[in-house]
């Protein structure tokens, strides 16, 4: 069995850990931090938005299982794509929509989605989902890792987990583990 990686960002690394764990052919989901300009940043440092990097997840993934092309249905249909450095009420370049890619393909396949959703008018503005290159990814601290699968009661993650999670569930019922 072959691993390959897709990295993610769309707001809180929380919502997106918490839906790509439920995954079929999903084997690991790390939250963490990319596509910024300072090494080791920490969460106080990542949240004052001056490094540069968004919260992201890193998803290990079997493609015999689940696609790249599905994963990002997935991450596309879980946030929202149009707002520019915001989800909700987090707001920052940290909580960009954002797709660092491995390779080419990852790369075209990127954008033939945005490209195809666009396209569609699936929403009323365009999708300013970032495509770069993945350089570097900084896992996040310890208490950030399987946050709602540890928190499932705390305020955000039932105000604002539960309720994607919901959605999700109903969406892609068929692709759940």
């Amino acid at each position: 069995m072959i691993n390959y990686i897709a990295t993610f960002g769309g707001g809180c690394f929380w919502c997106l850990e918490a839906i790509f764990e439920r995954v079929n052919g999903v084997h690991q989901v790390e939250s963490g931090y990319s596509g910024g300009d300072v090494a080791n940043p920490d969460y106080k440092m990542v949240t004052s938005g001056a490094t540069g990097h968004a919260e992201v997840v890193q998803v290990t993934f079997d493609p015999e299982s689940v696609s790249f092309l599905e994963l990002l249905e997935i991450f596309f249909k879980t946030h929202d794509p149009t707002t520019l450095n915001r989800q909700g009420a987090d707001v920052g370049t940290q909580y960009r929509s954002i797709v660092l890619y491995h390779d080419e393909q990852q790369k075209k396949l990127t954008q033939q989605v945005i490209q195809q959703l666009d396209s569609e008018g699936i929403w009323s503005n365009p999708i300013v989902t970032k495509v770069e290159p993945f350089e570097v990814f900084y896992s996040a601290e310890a208490y950030h890792q399987e946050y709602f699968e540890n928190n499932p009661n705390q305020g955000y993650c039932r105000l604002v987990i539960t309720p994607k999670l919901e959605k999700f569930e109903k969406i892609f019922n068929e692709k759940l583990k």
